[in-house]
């Protein structure tokens, strides 16, 4: 078992640790450089950042930027969601107009108006999951996965409970139409990698 492996074996057996307690954890243990980590369900994430990936989050904020102001696009910032211990660092977050930082300097996910993951094979079950349950209860507006593996977006709109009422696919080369939405824009997806 390696000391990282320990150290969360040790959270997880602790009934009483806040997210905040299990990433102050985290922050003191080495961790490889370029990894995004996250808390989903109270198990913590480590993921490596792939140029595909990368390359995705990127398109998705520079056509954002046409309508958000750049404080209001977030990427890799730890946001926390309804459920246990669910710490997120969404690859795209939007933020509404007016959204401000609590008194313990977080975003608040009830300001969140668009979310985006680009899909890792090794946290995509995360993905399609118990984020997408989290995004629901949390009554995100828009919440769009890109599968790199499956060369298509799925965009999840209307929430209810702990899931979305509409699901829309769309392949990479095709636009997302989000003008019906808060989002107001078409995103295009035609520069986005395939893995």
């Amino acid at each position: 078992m390696t000391v990282l492996e320990d150290r969360i074996a040790m959270a997880k057996s602790d009934d009483e640790i806040t997210l905040d307690e299990l990433f102050e954890r985290i922050e003191k243990m080495p961790a490889p450089e370029g990894y995004k980590v996250e808390i989903v369900e109270g198990t913590v994430f480590m993921s490596p950042q792939r140029d595909t990936h990368w390359e995705i989050i990127l398109d998705f904020v520079e056509q954002l930027r046409t309508k958000y102001p750049r404080k209001r696009v977030k990427s890799d910032v730890r946001i926390d969601y309804p459920g246990h211990l669910n710490g997120f660092a969404t690859d795209v977050t939007a933020m509404a107009e007016g959204a401000e930082k609590t008194e313990s300097g977080r975003w608040r996910h009830q300001d969140v108006e668009f979310v985006a993951e680009v899909i890792s094979k090794g946290t995509a079950a995360n993905d399609y999951g118990p984020k997408k349950a989290a995004y629901a209860l949390a009554e995100v507006p828009v919440y769009v996965i890109a599968d790199p593996y499956q060369g298509r977006c799925h965009i999840y709109t209307h929430p209810k409970g702990d899931d979305y009422t509409t699901e829309t696919k769309v392949a990479f080369g095709d636009d997302l139409d989000l003008t019906d939405t808060v989002v107001g824009l078409a995103l295009t997806t035609d520069e986005f990698p395939r893995d």
